[in-house]
């Protein structure tokens, strides 16, 4: 479980294809308090830690399964070597709960449409795909590639954001342009009342 308050910008060391892919992932966190096992939202994508590396780099290793890949915009853009990801560590009992619960399973993949200056901010605007575009609510809240956000507006499947200074400078949005492919989490909440509908 997860919050969507990034914590850490990791790069992408490698990515090996071994029937699921492997990605090794350079971290600021400090590697001595992540355990094997441990789960890392990268991107907004819940990852299993399964080697860590403390050299000059600390790093963690991951494994990605042909399903997460097929869900996400991993699969869409790939992890090519270098690449800049969005990071958090699992939530912890008693944890401040500073975003909204993010559970780091991606629902499937948004096109960033445009990215406009308004202010000291930047406005995104997104495509849902159609099958996720019901649950995407005005004022409700969304994980874009791990980032708990706030839906400004909505028009059929678009949807707008607003990305602050300090979001930009602490993420990877800073480097976001219309044409991305961004992992989409829609809000827990949103999923159980739309399957309660289905049944009453």
């Amino acid at each position: 479980m997860f919050t969507g308050i990034i914590t850490d910008v990791g790069k992408v060391l490698e990515v090996e294809p071994r029937g699921d892919l492997r990605a090794r992932i350079a971290t600021g966190y400090d590697v001595d308090g992540i355990d094997i096992g441990a789960s890392i939202a990268c991107d907004g994508v819940c990852l299993t830690v399964i080697a860590l590396g403390r050299g000059p780099v600390p790093w963690f290793q991951v494994e990605i399964s042909a399903e997460t890949v097929s869900k996400t915009s991993i699969g869409v853009t790939g992890w090519a070597e270098g690449r800049q990801i969005n990071l958090e560590r699992a939530l912890k009992v008693g944890d401040e709960l500073g975003g909204h619960i993010v559970s780091g399973h991606v629902d499937g993949v948004a096109e960033v449409l445009s990215v406009t200056p308004e202010g000291d901010s930047t406005r995104v605007t997104l495509r849902a795909p159609d099958a996720l575009a019901r649950f995407v609510a005005p004022k409700g809240s969304v994980a874009l590639n791990g980032t708990s956000l706030t839906v400004n507006e909505v028009d059929g499947r678009d949807f707008g954001v607003n990305i602050i200074p300090h979001t930009q400078e602490v993420t990877t949005w800073g480097a976001v342009s219309a044409g991305d492919a961004v992992n989409l989490e829609i809000d827990t909440l949103a999923r159980y009342v739309a399957r309660l509908q289905e049944w009453a």
